[in-house]
């Protein structure tokens, strides 16, 4: 199991270095970060000190070099004031383990720099503001899809070739080939705003609303249901997909001809023998949406003016402000490997197999 373990950790450390290094290359080669802070200004000395203090005037092997640095738990500094990894620059939150020559080992947080835009922020407080509403999001989406999809992939199960059957087919279809950007325009403008009347929605909207006086922060949680609906609508078509395929597969099987023989009823038979059977592919299938989801949920935030992370990625390329995208993308990449080996760990300990395999 030990080794199983450090094999997943391996790749994942391998994966997540692939990403930091796609990310750096892709947002220092294509064009001049000091020039994109200074937007239209490009007065030199301004340059010079904006490169200076950012690292952008080294080579670009040792900037991302740099970058890894502020990355790492466990990282190098050096003891002159001026450099940038110097730790005089109270730029880190870092406890010293050990000291070399003109070096510096310690162990800090990762260091994900600060915005362009929004002048001495870290992106971690960015981040650390946005994310949160992005995870409430996602773990309503597929809480909806989960509930309902188990409930109508039962329906149709149950209700095998029949025209409610066939729907429910036809509607799950359509919903996993439509895009989650044009079903969250459709929805806004039909539940938001054509039947605003009847369901009382707003067409955008956030998790938190300051008052008219600007005193009082209040939770709007109807703001939710669009967003979380919409979002959740790819997942709960294949939930459907695999509850109904799943359950007609278990109906099959002998322990359930033995049931309907006692004379258990359907609810009985679907409650105490089949579901739990049938539940295991779903299961698999959840566990790698919610992860997908907090990367999905970028143009479906924006669009119902959601202040997620997604939303913060949008607004962060419109200005160019390279930080906040890169520690953005960073940060979902690392959730989304961590949450897929923490479901891997699950299965190598639930079945020996897998993990000789």
């Amino acid at each position: 199991m030990i080794s199983y373990i450090l094999k997943k950790l391996g790749y994942a450390v391998g994966t997540l270095l692939g990403v930091v290094t796609v990310i750096f290359l892709l947002f220092n080669v294509l064009g001049d970060p000091a020039r994109m802070m200074l937007d239209q200004n490009e007065d030199p000395k301004q340059l010079a000190v904006i490169r200076a203090k950012y690292g952008f005037d080294k080579p670009l092997y040792k900037q991302y070099l740099y970058y890894l640095n502020d990355l790492s738990p466990i990282s190098f500094h050096a003891s002159e004031p001026k450099n940038y990894t110097s730790l005089h620059t109270g730029k880190y939150n870092a406890a010293s383990l050990l000291t070399v020559s003109k070096t510096t080992i310690v162990l800090k947080s990762p260091y994900l720099r600060e915005s362009f835009q929004k002048t001495g922020k870290r992106v971690t407080e960015v981040i650390g503001e946005t994310l949160p509403n992005t995870f409430i999001l996602a773990i309503s989406a597929i809480s909806i899809a989960i509930i309902l999809g188990i409930l109508f992939g039962i329906i149709s199960a149950q209700m095998r070739d029949t025209w409610i059957d066939r729907a429910i087919q036809i509607i799950s279809t359509l919903g996993m080939s439509v895009p989650s950007f044009f079903s969250a325009i459709l929805f806004a403008w039909l539940f938001g705003f054509v039947l605003h009347k009847y369901t009382n929605l707003n067409m955008t909207g956030s998790l938190y609303a300051m008052d008219d006086f600007g005193e009082h922060i209040t939770i709007q949680w109807k703001n939710l249901i669009l967003p979380a609906f919409v979002l959740g609508i790819r997942p709960l078509a294949v939930v459907i997909q695999l509850m109904r395929n799943s359950l007609l597969e278990v109906y099959n099987q002998e322990y359930i001809r033995t049931a309907k023989a006692k004379g258990l009823s359907t609810f009985q038979i679907i409650r105490k023998h089949a579901l739990k059977n049938a539940l295991n592919p779903v299961v698999t299938a959840v566990s790698g949406w919610f992860a997908s989801m907090l990367a999905g949920a970028v143009f479906v935030e924006y669009i119902f003016g959601w202040n997620g992370l997604g939303k913060e990625i949008v607004d962060a390329l419109n200005t160019l402000d390279l930080p906040v995208i890169m520690g953005a993308v960073i940060v979902i990449a690392t959730l989304f490997v961590v949450i897929n080996i923490f479901v891997d760990l699950i299965y190598g300990w639930l079945d020996p197999k897998i993990r000789l395999s």
